[in-house]
């Protein structure tokens, strides 16, 4: 994860379906070949935050799982294309 993201949201003690809202809303906003950084991502929000963002337009960049207590998990996603309305 060498390279800063354009967001990042941290979404630790946050409920699951606020804290995919809340990805979906920054999703909206980003152009494409942004990045969003999630802290606090664990593996479940993550198979969840693919099945709620637009298919096809966005791509996981790294994963750092958290490896102890003090660690945090973390997902980087990039925007591939903007979606299009149907």
């Amino acid at each position: 994860m060498a390279d800063k993201p354009n967001y990042t949201l941290d979404v630790r003690g946050t409920i699951s379906p606020f804290s995919l809202l809340k990805v979906s809303l920054v999703f909206q906003r980003m152009k494409p070949k942004e990045t969003v950084e999630i802290l606090g991502c664990d593996p479940e929000m993550q198979r969840d935050l693919l099945r709620v963002l637009p298919a096809d337009t966005c791509e996981v960049v790294c994963t750092a799982p958290a490896e102890d207590d003090l660690a945090v998990a973390r997902v980087r996603l990039r925007k591939i294309v903007q979606a299009t309305a149907p």
